[in-house]
């Protein structure tokens, strides 16, 4: 149950077996069904996941009733709604298993008291923090000056396993385009 996480752990950092169980012995296994939600939009976020199996999906819906992806979390990840879970206020943003999923769960208490008393974790921690950073303005600065054949492109490069296991329109919204735009640019590819 615990393997992964503890692989993960060992990648990122130097650790001991002891506090290594001594991490773990603070996330407990959820295993979620397909778009099973773990936070809703006006909900305040009080769990940190890590993804053993399947996918967490991070969006919004805009007043127009369409979807807008902010991020994908696979396998060996951490995901969560991080500005929600930081300030504790509602979040904007919805969080949704998009496949049945078997996740490691912790809450924000357990996981604030890890980073403030285990070192280690703390580094992780930090790690999160500079990926979720370096994810935000990669979309912001590079999305934003992109042509759509440019971002397809990109997805095709980078990101590869989306175009296998996400529908297109999940894709699409992630890259600001409708599915019938993304479908026509990816056969011309």
């Amino acid at each position: 149950m615990y393997t992964q996480l503890e692989k993960y752990l060992k990648t990122k950092i130097e650790i001991d077996d002891k506090t290594l169980s001594f991490i773990c012995s603070y996330f407990t296994i959820n295993k979620t069904k397909r778009n099973e939600f773990l936070l809703k939009e006006k909900e305040i976020c009080k769990h940190f996941y890590f993804v053993n199996k399947g996918c967490i999906r991070l969006f919004n819906i805009n007043k127009d009733g369409e979807e807008g992806t902010r991020y994908f979390h696979f396998e060996d990840s951490f995901g969560t709604a991080l500005p929600s879970l930081i300030n504790q206020k509602p979040s904007y943003e919805f969080m949704q298993t998009i496949e049945p999923s078997e996740l490691l769960v912790i809450n924000r208490e357990d996981y604030f008291h890890l980073v403030d008393t285990v070192p280690q974790f703390a580094f992780i921690y930090r790690q999160i923090l500079e990926l979720a950073y370096l994810k935000s303005q990669e979309r912001i600065y590079c999305f934003q000056s992109l042509e759509a054949i440019e971002k397809v492109r990109w997805v095709m490069t980078n990101q590869s396993r989306w175009l296998t296991r996400l529908s297109n329109k999940m894709v699409a919204s992630y890259l600001g385009l409708t599915p019938q735009t993304l479908s026509r640019l990816k056969s011309k590819l």
